[in-house]
């Protein structure tokens, strides 16, 4: 036992978190250049819905934005759009980086990362990448951090309400995780603020009644067109989505009846965490409601991986404020093999044979395990 334990000791978690950060954002970028050289519909293709193609619409300012940039610049949409992918994507994991960077790194916190709906599902699932989610990722980590550090000025959060706000008309489900950054106020604080979440609700739902009353919808005939005529031509995703979604879910319902394994997963690994924190009570209530928050999604679109995933690197995002402080950038705690190490170490291993996929199959075990070490070998299998 003695043994086993002078050998953990060697290991620093807090270094490992480091080249967590590092490796998935590199991986975040490297798959987000490769959607957009090949002209992705479904990633490349949301930033590039618009307002010149039927007026005012939902998601349509990104495109409009991207356009007025063409015209400026003359540099293709491509590169346009994955310059702006690359300073969003940066700039989360940047603030992220900076926000636990004094903290005291735990096995169990590192756990999060690991699972398979975390910084782990944007390498089972390479659709997670680059796509308009991240703008709300670096908001709140620079919102978290900032209130980490008690340096969350009037200024700074008159900025993350208007990001927030733009944000909204970049996409909609901006709205349905507004409740993580009231959430993270409430832990700052100890208590509600109800004037101090105002600001951030008008924020997101003022445009959302915009949306919702004036928005015409995503292709209203000529997007295609426009497109190709600026140098991008597609064949399929976004523009030519016309599946009801619902009935869609009602119909592969043997498929999606596997994400409730792994949301149940996933709330047992939440419940184990919450376990070893103070106001575990509170916390929960406060989780369960953000979900509640978010159910429209999923009765509305098919993405149910990816809900999950956002959920999760909120969260991600969240607890880390909640780590002890520390003077020290590497610090983490000493690993003991008792029962807590054990369970979290099994957590682990478990969120890395297991893949939560965007939509369709909700589990199957093709997680990151199979990725690594079978499926290159399958590869090669075909190959020869």
């Amino acid at each position: 036992m003695m043994k086993r334990e002078k050998i953990l000791s060697f290991f620093n978690i807090k270094i490992f978190i480091y080249v967590i950060i590092v490796a998935t954002a590199l991986f975040a970028l490297v798959f987000t250049y490769l959607h957009n050289a090949k002209s992705d519909g479904y990633i490349l293709g949301d930033w590039l819905i618009n307002y010149q193609d039927g007026g005012f619409k939902r998601r349509g300012l990104s495109g409009s934005f991207f356009f007025f940039l063409q015209d400026v610049s003359g540099i293709r949409l491509n590169l346009l759009v994955y310059f702006f992918q690359v300073i969003i994507i940066s700039g989360f994991f940047y603030f992220y980086f900076k926000l636990i960077q004094y903290k005291e790194a735990t096995f169990l916190y590192l756990s999060l990362l690991l699972s398979s709906i975390g910084f782990v599902g944007i390498f089972n699932c390479v659709d997670y990448v680059g796509k308009k989610e991240f703008i709300v990722f670096f908001l709140f980590a620079y919102f978290a951090y900032h209130l980490n550090k008690n340096s969350l000025s009037k200024s700074k959060e008159y900025l993350v309400c208007t990001g927030l706000f733009i944000a909204m008309f970049f996409h909609e489900i901006t709205l349905f995780f507004i409740p993580y950054f009231l959430i993270a106020l409430y832990l700052k604080a100890g208590k509600f603020e109800l004037k101090t979440y105002l600001k951030y609700l008008i924020a997101v739902f003022v445009p959302a009644a915009f949306i919702t009353l004036l928005g015409n919808n995503i292709n209203e005939g000529q997007s295609l067109q426009i497109l190709q005529n600026r140098g991008v031509v597609l064949t399929k995703g976004i523009f030519f989505w016309d599946i009801n979604e619902r009935q869609y879910m009602i119909e592969h319902f043997k498929e999606y009846r596997l994400y409730f394994i792994s949301f149940t997963l996933s709330v047992i690994h939440l419940r184990f965490y919450l376990k070893y924190q103070t106001d575990r009570k509170m916390i929960s209530i406060l989780l369960i409601s953000a979900f509640i928050f978010s159910l429209p999604l999923f009765y509305l679109a098919i993405d149910w991986g990816r809900w999950m995933y956002i959920h999760m690197i909120f969260i991600i995002v969240l607890f880390a404020m909640h780590l002890k402080d520390s003077v020290n950038s590497t610090k983490s705690e000493i690993l003991k093999i008792n029962r807590k190490f054990y369970i979290t170490l099994f957590i682990i291993i478990l969120s890395l044979i297991y893949r939560v996929e965007m939509s369709g199959r909700g589990f199957t075990f093709e997680g990151f395990f199979y990725r690594i070490f079978i499926a290159p070998l399958e590869l090669l299998h075909k190959m020869i």
